[in-house]
């Protein structure tokens, strides 16, 4: 009988073969090699594990009936280990009873032999199951491979949020972005002008993951630049105008097929008197909480940038007095979602009003931990962003 052709190189494997009893190791490790594998031996589960934790292997041929361990307890440890669990495992037993085969697969095994085998029979079952490996590996590689360009691109992402928010006497500045998967589309950015004035940005760039960090970069850089440059110097309100108008159709004329938008609340705070002049687009409205407890609200004055060109904010005057504090999040806070359902607009209505007296950095954090209080066990479907700018009481 002509023996079956070897494998390429590519193809080759380290198969290990399992039996208490040598003439039987021996003929499957003959086998094995003239399939053009590698072999290693053990006669036991118990040797039979520590080489497979010592060394990378493709396959197991593993028999049942074994001193000290038998296959059946072997096969428990390697498919609970997730180390092992990768590696394919074929039964190969004297045992040829149903209830053993379907107890070999009900513990993992990938395929299951009866001596004495074929070596036809053997030689196909090896390499079906070699190839079911291969394509298992080709796989995990190429998802390892994605997760690291996720990480590299989460760390550039997060490169474009502020190493540091503005320290001004008087003034706190505090936030927080966790997007819901690797990257997100959720921005914040916070600047102090050459004129001491201090713009600032948060918005939520349309869907997740890798398209909407894509965007995020584009607005983000887009207004920082022409935030920085056009707003030094000029009335707040005609350089939010003009800055955002610019913006907006860039997006809608250059990337219009792609239908990407950001709903954003951007404004230039004034810090010698708290002027504030600000205009909402399409955002979730932001909460002032003034120092008696009033709770006013920022209400959209447009629809999101970048949906269509020619549109224009309309940028509203407001003060923030001793004492108050605004608060700006993206919808993946009111929508976060737990046992007791979506975190919602009451919940964050009632946090803000017991704020009062908090500074920024406390206002986010505490809302942070009550979010992920309500949300404990259940996965994030929305990137969660927050700013808040308070002032000192007098």
């Amino acid at each position: 009988m002509t023996d079956p052709i070897t494998p390429p190189p590519a193809e080759r494997a380290r198969l290990l073969v399992v039996d208490d009893i040598e003439m039987n190791r021996d003929l499957l490790v003959r086998r094995a090699r003239r399939l053009g594998h590698d072999s290693g031996v053990a006669e036991d589960g118990v040797a039979a594990l520590a080489q497979l934790r010592a060394a990378p292997w493709d396959l197991v041929l593993l028999d049942i009936t074994m001193p000290r361990m038998d296959g059946y307890e072997t096969l428990r440890h390697i498919k609970t280990d997730p180390a092992l669990a990768h590696i394919p495992v074929i039964m190969v037993s004297a045992i040829d009873e149903t209830d053993s085969v379907v107890r070999c697969l009900e513990l993992g095994a990938d395929d299951y032999v009866s001596k004495p085998f074929n070596a036809t029979i053997l030689q196909a079952r090896i390499e079906a199951s070699l190839a079911k490996k291969r394509l298992a590996d080709q796989k995990r590689a190429t998802l390892q491979a994605l997760a690291r360009e996720l990480e590299i691109g989460q760390r550039i992402q997060r490169g474009f949020l502020p190493d540091a928010l503005p320290a001004l006497p008087g003034w706190h500045f505090a936030a927080h972005c966790e997007p819901a998967r690797q990257v997100g589309g959720d921005f914040y950015d916070a600047l102090v002008l050459p004129d001491g004035r201090v713009a600032f940005v948060l918005a939520d760039v349309c869907d997740k993951g890798v398209g909407a960090a894509l965007y995020m970069a584009l607005f983000r850089t887009l207004l920082r630049a022409l935030l920085s440059q056009t707003a030094a110097g000029a009335p707040a309100d005609e350089a939010l105008v003009k800055v955002l108008g610019f913006v907006n159709d860039y997006i809608a004329q250059e990337h219009g097929r792609d239908n990407m938008f950001a709903t954003l609340v951007a404004g230039v705070l004034q810090p010698q008197d708290g002027v504030l002049h600000w205009t909402n687009l399409g955002h979730d409205a932001p909460m002032l909480l003034r120092a008696g407890g009033a709770l006013d609200t920022l209400a959209p004055q447009g629809v999101a940038c970048g949906m269509m060109p020619g549109l224009r904010p309309t940028v509203l005057r407001d003060q923030l007095a001793p004492g108050d504090a605004l608060l700006m999040f993206t919808d993946g806070v009111t929508e976060g979602l737990g046992a007791a359902g979506r975190f919602g607009d009451e919940r964050l209505l009632a946090f803000m009003q017991a704020g009062a007296g908090k500074d920024a950095q406390t206002l986010v954090s505490d809302l942070v931990d009550a979010l992920a209080g309500h949300c404990d066990g259940f996965a994030a479907h929305d990137d969660v962003t927050l700013m808040a700018i308070t002032r000192d009481a007098r």
